[in-house]
């Protein structure tokens, strides 16, 4: 569905409490936001706390490992204003909003991260806001972030349109941690063979193994690329 959707995900803890994740799914068009988007998150958003009682956080997040959110598919003045009124709602929640940055988030994605309560960046995520870009100024949610990385920062960030990096955001204090970013499809590669683990006998799960270890390099696989990056970074330790 090119409109996209909103996937919200609960994990109850032992303690009894639990964590929402709620997902921005259109990974077709790096999770744009576009009318219907916006509608669905802000009633998310407003819902969650009425539906979930026990939460104790709420993870916002982009689908797949390509964006957390890539921007906006329009500029128009009463679209702008969508964006700030889901802002309003992200920052306005009564329960603590964590956004977890996936790679890109751009525009309209870095207001949406600005209006949570805290960030946390895969290594890979890059920030900016690019409107000055294409002739138009950053408003709105944009003034939160002199109280994030000062004034000077936010004016590189938004009179210059520079993206930055996930280490950078760090050192800024635009995001509060940055973590290794794991491969979707690894992670359910994992899981697979985890659960061969618990229904197989140890030399016949030893096996199992060895077939998903191959599917990581297939044609489509994210393992030679990110192999590829953590090779990169091990040399310039």
């Amino acid at each position: 569905m090119t409109a996209g959707t909103i996937i919200t995900n609960t994990i109850r803890r032992t303690s009894g409490k639990s964590i929402a994740t709620v997902t921005i799914s259109r990974p077709s068009k790096l999770n744009a936001l576009n009318s219907h988007l916006l509608n669905l998150l802000a009633q998310e958003i407003r819902s969650i706390p009425e539906n979930y009682s026990d939460l104790i956080a709420i993870v916002l997040t982009g689908h797949g490992h390509k964006a957390f959110v890539g921007g906006l598919t329009s500029c128009r003045p009463r679209f702008i204003t969508r964006v700030h009124a889901t802002s309003k709602n992200i920052n306005g929640c009564p329960i603590p909003v964590i956004g977890r940055m996936n790679r890109y988030a751009l525009g309209a994605g870095l207001e949406i991260a600005a209006s949570c309560d805290f960030r946390v960046a895969s290594r890979n995520a890059v920030f900016g806001m690019p409107e000055v870009n294409v002739g138009i100024p950053s408003v709105f949610e944009a003034a939160l972030l002199p109280g994030l990385i000062g004034w000077g920062r936010t004016r590189r960030l938004l009179m210059l349109g520079e993206n930055i990096s996930a280490i950078e955001a760090l050192q800024w204090g635009l995001t509060e941690k940055v973590v290794e970013a794991s491969g979707p499809g690894a992670v359910r590669r994992q899981k697979k063979v985890i659960r061969q683990w618990q229904q197989l006998g140890l030399d016949k799960a030893i096996e199992a193994g060895i077939p998903a270890f191959g599917e990581s390099f297939e044609d489509g696989a994210e393992g030679p690329q990110m192999l590829s990056e953590f090779l990169k970074r091990k040399q310039k330790l």
